[in-house]
């Protein structure tokens, strides 16, 4: 039985060089699939009276034509079918279609064997149409050699940029273009010199440290810029770090910074935790600026930083598939119910809610939050470091279906 769909990689070579496989499937075909680039390049393999659908957004429309198609179709893309290409859209489209696939070197696999690089540790990132969070994940891990795939907004003076802004200067940069192709180039450069060149707008990009990363367990609070006058307004490290463990964020996706005034939990968070979804929440202006200064001195990109009343905003889309995971509650403005309320909404069965204490009246209006809500308290933990006033951190679990306690209210 004949492949519903043959999946056929190809370089931006004119001339590709395919599998006499692929050669015999294209043509036995009447129905193609590709980008315009692709058309381009096999334009003169295509038998007469083919049909091509080109592959552009909306996607849903393409693989609408997909499913109407009457025949065996090829499909070309770019390298291999399977690195960030078109055969997993294929594949969750169509569960159970036969296919076959005859990938080509991709492009950050050609562009390592121009510079002769073992790359077998190599980190991938798709800025293709794609949110910074996968390059940002592996800069925060402290990677050695990053893989990026650009798109023409994050182009390679744009990564260089965020690379620099950030303070992850001890990268060099190799930049391909067209690569496989007759304008193809390689350019070795340094960050600095990336942020001021231009580049074709068909390149990818290795990321190659130079130094070894600076990661960081625990910052001091005095290293962080703080609101003037109010040396005191911030999470101390110790504190900090005791209510990070006990959000359990290794095995949570999603986490809340409510009242992030500094920032120093939600940065603490994301550099200890490169794969977390990590949203902060803050309700005064001067804030704002002191989260962004933060989090460039201390390498902490891609937090969302949500800057209004966090009782009124649109809380879902900040969420996970099942809601949040584990939630920090910094500050409430004195509304700790109204909070704990939009809180225990949207945590995910299993999910965390924590915040630290210097009062008795706020330690128990934690608590009855939490068993107004039917939730697992956990016991506090009561510390004291140095001069600092004790702190208790509270915390409390959201119960999984079938463990739910009345709500005592009922």
């Amino acid at each position: 039985m004949s492949e519903r769909f043959t999946l056929v990689g190809l370089s931006d070579s004119a001339e590709p060089r395919l599998d006499p496989a692929a050669i015999a499937a294209i043509g036995a075909a009447r129905i193609f699939a590709g980008g315009e680039r692709h058309r381009e390049i096999v334009g003169g393999l295509l038998p007469a009276g083919h049909r091509w659908i080109t592959i552009a957004p909306p996607i849903d429309g393409v693989l609408s034509q997909l499913a109407g198609a009457d025949g065996p179709v090829v499909v070309f893309a770019s390298g291999d079918p399977f690195f960030y290409g078109f055969g997993a859209t294929l594949q969750k489209r169509f569960p159970g279609a036969s296919m076959r696939s005859f990938p080509a070197f991709h492009s950050l696999q050609m562009l390592a064997q121009r510079c002769m690089m073992a790359y077998q540790s190599m980190r991938h990132a798709s800025l293709t149409g794609r949110s910074w969070e996968e390059l940002d994940r592996a800069l925060i891990a402290g990677e050695r050699l990053i893989g990026v795939l650009t798109d023409t907004r994050k182009t390679p003076p744009e990564v260089a940029r965020r690379l620099l802004d950030f303070g992850y200067s001890g990268y060099r940069m190799v930049v391909g273009e067209a690569l496989g192709g007759q304008s193809e180039r390689v350019t070795h450069c340094t960050l600095d010199e990336a942020s001021g060149m231009q580049f074709g707008k068909l390149n990818c990009l290795l990321l190659e440290a130079t130094e070894s990363p600076k990661r960081r367990f625990g910052i001091p609070e005095e290293l962080f810029d703080g609101l003037a006058g109010r040396p005191n307004m911030i999470t101390k490290m110790p504190f900090r770090l005791a209510a990070l463990a006990a959000l359990e964020l290794g095995r949570a996706r999603t986490f809340w910074d409510v009242g992030f005034c500094t920032g120093s939990v939600a940065i603490e968070a994301r550099l200890r935790f490169p794969g977390l979804a990590v949203t902060a929440f803050e309700k005064r202006p001067e804030c704002d600026a002191l989260l962004e200064k933060n989090a460039r001195r201390f390498g902490a990109p891609g937090i969302v930083k949500v800057m209004d009343d966090f009782l009124t905003q649109e809380h879902r889309a900040l969420c996970g598939i099942d809601g949040v995971d584990a939630v920090f509650i910094g500050g409430h403005g004195d509304r700790l119910g109204e909070v704990f309320d939009v809180v225990a909404t949207h945590l995910a069965p299993g999910g965390r809610v924590v915040m630290n204490t210097v009062r008795e009246s706020s330690a128990s209006a934690f608590a009855a939050s939490a068993t107004r809500y039917g939730m697992e308290l956990a016991d506090p933990l009561k510390l004291a470091v140095g001069d600092h006033n004790p702190v208790t951190v509270m915390k409390a679990v959201k119960r999984c279906p079938g463990n739910a306690r009345p709500d005592p209210s009922d």
